[in-house]
C-alpha cells in the first residue's frame, strides 16, 4: 500500500515538472518572439526617424537655396479726414508704403521704402499724388559698434523723420514743426555710418546729397527749406551736406539727441544770386516714466545771402512740447502747443501757432484710429479737426 501511494505521488511530481517544463518553454518562446517583434519596432522606428532627419535636411537646404529666404516685406499707411475753418474738408488715403528687405548674411542687409502719395498719380489736378523711393540702401556692419551704410535714406536729425509710422505718434497729421522746419520725411543719397561709442552714446555721421531751395524772391516759395528738397531724382550735387547726430538713451525712459547739419550753398551755385551756405540745428528730449510721456524739440535754420536775408528766411525756426499718457493698451491721449516760423529773420513776422490735442484708439499695437481738435493761430488764423486710420506690419 505504502508503495503504491509513492509510486502515486512520484508519478504525480514527474507529471507536474514535465509540464512546468512545458509551460516554461512555451513561455521563453513567447518572450523570444516579443523580443523579434521588438527589434523589428526598433528597426523600423530607426528608419523612420532616418527619413525625418533627411527630410528636414532636405527642407532646410531648400530654405538656405530659396532666394526669398532672408527676404522681408513689410509697409504701411495712413486715411485722414481734415475739417476746418474757411477750408473743403478732405478725405485722402495719405500714404501707401511697402518696405522690402534683404539679409545677405549676418554683417550685410538691404532696406527699401517704395511709397504712393494721395493714392492717386499723374498729369492733371485730379491726380495729386506722387511715387516716391524713400529708402534704398545697403547697410553693413564692420564690427559691433560700427555699422555703415551706402544709398539713398533718411536724414538722421528729428523725432519723426527716421520713426513716422502711424501707430508710432500722436496726432492724425505730423506737427508743423518737423514738416515745414526740419523738413520731414527728408531723404537723401550718400554715405553714413552709426558709431557706438559707449553703452547708450552713439554718433551718427553722413556725407549726401543737400538741398536745392527754390531762389527766386518773387517765387512764395523762395529759400522755404521744405521746397528745397530734391528727392534724389536727377539731384543736383554741386553742393554737398554734412550731417552729424549725437544721441544718448543711457537712462531707462530717456532719449537726448542733437544734430547738425551744413550745407555750403542751399540753391547749389544757382548763376545770379549769393551763395547760400546753411547750417541747421536741432535738439530733442523724449522722457517716459511708466504711462505718462513728455516730448519736445527745437529746430532752427540759419542761411547766409542777400536773397534769403531780404525775405527774412534766412533764419527759419520751430519747437513744440508734446505730454502724452498712456490710459492701457488700447487708449492714449495727448495734447501739444508749436511754433514755427519760415521767415523768422523778418521781426514783423508772425510764427504759426498750434494748439491741439487728441486720442489714440489701439485696434492692435499696429492698427491705430485717430481724433484730434486743433485751433491755429498767428500766420494762420483757423481751426478744425482731424480723423485718421493707420497701420504697419
Amino acid at each position: 500500500m505504502k508503495k503504491s501511494i509513492i509510486a502515486t505521488a512520484l508519478i504525480s511530481l514527474f507529471a507536474t515538472n514535465a509540464m512546468a517544463a512545458e509551460e516554461t518553454q512555451e513561455l521563453r518562446d513567447v518572450i523570444a518572439e516579443q523580443q523579434k517583434v521588438l527589434k523589428s519596432l526598433e528597426a523600423r522606428l530607426n528608419e523612420t526617424e532616418s527619413r525625418l532627419e533627411a527630410t528636414a535636411s532636405q527642407v532646410d537646404e531648400n530654405a538656405s537655396a530659396s532666394p526669398f529666404a532672408n527676404t522681408t516685406i513689410g509697409g504701411y499707411g495712413e486715411l485722414h479726414y481734415n475739417n476746418y475753418e474757411d477750408e473743403d474738408a478732405e478725405v485722402d488715403f495719405h500714404r501707401f508704403v511697402l518696405f522690402f528687405g534683404h539679409e545677405f548674411d549676418s554683417k550685410t542687409r538691404f532696406f527699401s521704402e517704395f511709397e504712393l502719395e494721395h493714392s492717386l498719380a499723374g498729369d492733371g489736378e485730379d491726380k495729386p499724388g506722387e511715387v516716391e523711393l524713400e529708402q534704398a540702401y545697403v547697410e553693413y556692419d564692420y564690427s559691433k559698434n560700427i555699422t555703415t551704410k551706402a544709398g539713398l535714406f533718411l536724414v538722421p536729425v528729428g523725432i519723426i523723420n527716421e520713426t513716422h509710422e502711424p501707430p508710432t505718434f500722436y496726432g492724425v497729421e505730423r506737427n508743423g514743426v518737423e514738416k515745414n522746419i526740419i523738413p520731414a520725411t527728408w531723404w537723401e543719397a550718400g554715405l553714413a555710418g552709426n558709431f557706438k561709442v559707449a553703452p547708450g552714446l552713439s554718433i551718427d555721421a553722413a556725407i549726401t546729397s543737400g538741398l536745392n531751395v527754390v531762389n527766386d524772391v518773387s517765387d512764395k516759395n523762395a529759400y522755404l527749406v521744405r521746397k528745397g528738397r530734391q528727392k534724389v531724382a536727377e539731384a543736383s550735387a554741386e553742393n554737398l551736406a554734412y550731417t552729424a547726430r549725437v544721441k544718448y538713451t543711457a537712462i531707462s525712459g530717456l532719449e537726448l539727441a542733437a544734430t547738425v547739419q551744413y550745407q555750403t550753398d542751399i540753391t547749389q551755385s544757382a548763376a545770379g544770386v549769393d551763395e547760400a551756405a546753411a547750417t541747421l540745428i536741432e535738439a530733442h528730449a523724449i522722457y517716459q516714466v511708466n504711462d505718462f510721456t513728455v516730448r519736445a524739440l527745437y529746430a532752427t535754420w540759419d542761411i547766409d545771402g542777400d536773397e534769403a536775408a531780404s525775405l527774412g528766411r534766412d533764419e527759419q525756426t520751430g519747437w513744440y512740447v508734446e505730454p502724452s499718457y498712456k490710459i492701457n493698451e488700447e487708449f492714449g491721449v495727448f495734447a501739444r502747443y508749436s511754433e514755427y516760423n519760415n521767415q523768422a529773420g523778418d521781426s514783423s513776422s508772425d510764427a504759426v501757432e498750434s494748439t491741439s490735442a487728441g486720442i489714440n484708439y489701439w485696434l492692435h499695437e499696429n492698427v491705430v484710429f485717430k481724433a484730434d481738435v486743433e485751433e491755429l493761430s498767428g500766420a494762420k488764423d483757423s481751426k478744425g479737426f482731424n480723423l485718421g486710420f493707420g497701420y504697419q506690419f
